[in-house]
């Protein structure tokens, strides 16, 4: 296996998968499906992207309840059942390799280079070496903005989450806080009073961000309460959210609230700096459509970090079997 890894890294891949959380593994199974030769690069260790630091996952069609790590495991299992090979590396960047793609390549390389004659090889530069390839999906994924205090990671997915609309129907008939004062906060707020008990709204400045008809909508919610200028300086807990240590920004005073569980809407970084420069992108998503195109032929993106209105683990897995249709297509010289 290793030996035939080395050959095809010589002469290039069709396509090279960035990232290997749901859009990746997706893309990965469709690419084995096409019969792409194709090399999929993971930073880290274990598959599956955010998905692995939620607990239960009761929103993917027909595993309700599936564990967020299980969930991880079974699609890259599906993908290396098919024959997918994975690379665990850094990605630096990404650049344009001008040499065409048919030169170096011989026997089923060559009959791939006949699909696409005289476009330039992608060269994806990591920090253990560089892979060529045809065509390259970002699948990189964003990452939750922290909190950075105190019992935020050891809890993770044990009563604090990063996504309502995943994990909000664990805490029904609950007391929960929402943390943050943009749209996303706001509509975790309302979306979660509909089934908790009662929701704290913790804020830290004294007016919120959102937009306007979000406000007027959390304020008639008799459930939801807000907390103005008010900061969390520790998630306190045992093997689940018990509790948060909060403190008021103008007083100074700290309290207990009494919650089981703490959803944090304080905004997403999208995974893109090493694609700085290369392809546009807007507040650092990769500008790209449901075609998964972007700004720079034969290089597509995929997931979270795209520009899209929804981030879930099923539009994640949709636009990975996208982005492989649209990889084919660009090969067979259709755009």
């Amino acid at each position: 296996m290793e030996k035939n890894k080395v050959k095809q890294m010589e002469h290039g891949y069709d396509l090279i998968i960035i990232g290997s959380g749901p859009a990746g593994l997706s893309a990965a199974i469709y690419a084995q499906r096409a019969r792409l030769d194709t090399l999929v690069i993971e930073k880290d260790m274990v598959s599956g992207g955010q998905v692995l630091t939620t607990y239960e996952v009761d929103n993917y069609p027909g595993l309700p309840g599936i564990g967020g790590f299980d969930l991880g495991m079974k699609l890259r299992e599906h993908a290396e059942r098919l024959g997918a090979v994975f690379v665990t590396d850094q990605v630096v960047r990404v650049e344009e390799d001008q040499e065409e793609a048919g030169e170096t390549g011989e026997g089923e390389l060559l009959k791939a280079a006949e699909l696409a004659p005289a476009r330039g090889m992608k060269q994806v530069i990591c920090g253990s070496g560089s892979y060529r390839a045809k065509t390259v999906l970002i699948a990189t994924g964003a990452a939750h903005r922290k909190l950075g205090v105190e019992g935020e990671e050891r809890l993770t997915g044990m009563g604090v989450s990063y996504c309502a609309t995943c994990d909000g129907a664990f805490f029904r008939n609950k007391e929960v806080a929402v943390v943050g004062g943009g749209d996303v906060a706001l509509e975790d707020a309302i979306f979660l009073s509909r089934m908790c008990s009662k929701v704290w709204l913790i804020h830290r400045r004294d007016e919120f961000r959102g937009a306007k008809s979000l406000q007027e909508n959390v304020f008639r919610q008799e459930n939801i309460r807000i907390l103005w200028d008010t900061t969390v300086e520790e998630i306190q807990g045992e093997q689940a959210v018990e509790g948060l240590r909060i403190r008021n920004k103008k007083t100074q005073e700290e309290s207990i609230l009494k919650v089981q569980g703490v959803f944090i809407a304080v905004g997403i970084t999208p995974n893109s700096r090493a694609f700085d420069g290369l392809v546009e992108m807007e507040d650092g998503y990769i500008r790209a459509g449901e075609d998964t195109r972007t700004s720079v032929p034969g290089i597509f993106a995929a997931g979270d970090v795209r520009t899209k209105a929804l981030r879930q683990i099923v539009t994640a897995a949709a636009d990975g079997a996208n982005g492989v249709t649209a990889v084919e297509r660009y090969l067979a010289g259709e755009g």
